[in-house]
């Protein structure tokens, strides 16, 4: 039987809803506004493709549509971060295994040839639509449109103190280090950009970003 949502790391979907937004007064007034208006927007307009990818995830492989995954956020506050399922349901328990295979530079693990990923799957990361739930998170205030990507507990964990900066800005679905070559990026350059614009961002530099994430998401540069 295929449901609808798998948790990871203890998460559950109850969690998911039941936890309190992450946004603070501490997060700019007219962030917060831009974000739930575009996100809003998005999701309406979107609504076929979040139709046509669920169904598609749903018949080719066995498992949930959704995939929740605990990470760190705003200050460090942990929450669950939703994505389509790009993987296979043992995913999870495998990645031990494939860290040493990391094509990725520093902290964060990222594989070309992830083994665990699923076909569609591939199709899902290489154009960012098993991204697109995260716009419920941005609607709930876990996350941002534009901000540093949320890491993992573990990964947090291993961070060097000048990192620890990136979590004072609320996370987002894209960032400079997104639109400037994704996974391409190691992660010492990923954290030079996110503090970066943790100290320095601003709504024309989040519409600049966006306005390039376009141009990203077709160039695929860096999506595995």
């Amino acid at each position: 039987m295929v449901g609808a949502f798998t948790a990871s790391d203890n998460f559950t979907l109850h969690a998911l809803f039941s936890r309190r937004p992450l946004v603070t007064d501490k997060i700019p007034t007219h962030k917060r506004l831009m974000d739930i208006v575009l996100a809003g927007v998005m999701i309406l307009v979107l609504a076929p493709v979040f139709i046509v990818t669920a169904i598609s995830v749903a018949v080719t492989t066995r498992g949930s549509i959704f995939f929740i995954q605990e990470r760190v956020g705003y200050r460090g506050q942990k929450f669950g971060m939703i994505k389509f399922r790009s993987m296979y349901r043992d995913a999870e328990a495998r990645r031990a295994a494939l860290l040493s295979a990391s094509d990725r530079a520093g902290i964060c693990f990222k594989s070309k040839d992830d083994p665990r990923i699923t076909p569609i799957g591939r199709f899902l990361r290489r154009t960012s639509i098993d991204e697109l739930p995260q716009l419920f998170n941005v609607v709930f205030g876990h996350m941002s449109l534009v901000g540093p990507r949320p890491a993992l507990a573990t990964e947090v964990a291993q961070y060097p103190k000048h990192a620890l900066e990136r979590l004072k800005a609320l996370p987002g679905i894209t960032g400079i280090w997104q639109v400037s070559g994704r996974a391409d990026i190691d992660f010492e350059q990923m954290v030079q950009m996110d503090v970066a614009y943790a100290r320095h961002s601003s709504v024309w530099l989040d519409f600049v970003i966006l306005v390039l994430t376009a141009g990203a998401v077709v160039s695929g540069r860096g999506a595995y």
